[in-house]
């Protein structure tokens, strides 16, 4: 009898996969709304498993809050919080107060929850237009998201944007770069696995040997594959379809 295969052990949340909470520094998030006026960066720190390099704000009355470094942050600079910060790179303020063409990160998808989109190295959003008290972002996928125009964001890029330029040398180093953030390394194909271990191993040739397609309902151990699909196959353009039916 096989093992349990590695996405149901996966399921069963054991601490040996999940990301360890050693090495973290503070939440990271805006202060509450309300809380405004100018900030110093006191430091550029770095926290395990997040790309991005964060700053360490001090805020009015000795409070200190973290947030994802923009391109450019420095030691020492002041950074302004609220609706009467101008457009610099490093300030926070509502989207209403941004032009639009602003490249923004850290964006707030309800107002006060802290910032939830582009936090990761090297991304950036566009202020695409402000219409009715929403605003429309283009995020970095190029997908475009509707908000309130009083959520806040920051102005410019997040820092460390070469992360991915630098090649891992060594599968070790790559085994705790992904052990940091909790995930799967390395990945073995179903299919390259013996068929005691995974439902698509086996057979003389590398193949699922059965169809992907998996039912929502399916039992633990075969549930793999493609769940519940609303479609598969190739995606053909509708020019092409249009010619096949002439």
């Amino acid at each position: 009898m096989g093992k349990r295969i590695l996405q149901r052990r996966r399921g069963k949340a054991g601490i040996q996969f999940r990301a360890p909470i050693k090495g973290k520094i503070a939440p990271v998030r805006y202060p509450k709304s309300g809380i405004g006026g100018a900030a110093t960066v006191t430091a550029i720190l770095d926290e395990r498993g997040r790309s991005a390099p964060l700053a360490q704000l001090r805020l009015e009355g000795n409070r200190y809050t973290y947030l994802p470094a923009v391109a450019g942050m420095s030691v020492g600079q002041q950074v302004n919080i609220g609706a009467s910060a101008q457009v610099v790179e490093g300030n926070i303020m509502p989207l209403s107060r941004m032009p639009e063409g602003t490249r923004i990160s850290n964006i707030e998808l309800r107002p006060g929850d802290g910032g939830k989109f582009v936090r990761a190295s090297g991304t950036s959003a566009v202020l695409f237009s402000k219409a009715n008290g929403r605003a429309i972002v283009k995020l970095p996928s190029g997908k475009n998201i509707l908000v309130s125009d009083t959520c806040r964001a920051t102005v410019g890029e997040v820092a460390g944007g070469g992360r991915r330029e630098k090649p891992f040398l060594t599968a070790g180093a790559r085994h705790h770069a992904m052990r940091a953030s909790g995930r799967v390394y390395p990945r073995m194909r179903g299919i390259a696995m013996a068929v005691v271990y995974h439902p698509f191993g086996g057979g003389r040739h590398q193949h699922p040997g059965k169809s992907t397609s998996t039912s929502r309902n399916a039992p633990p151990g075969r549930k793999v594959g493609l769940i519940a699909p609303r479609k598969t196959g190739r995606k053909r353009l509708a020019r092409a379809s249009a010619e096949v039916s002439k």
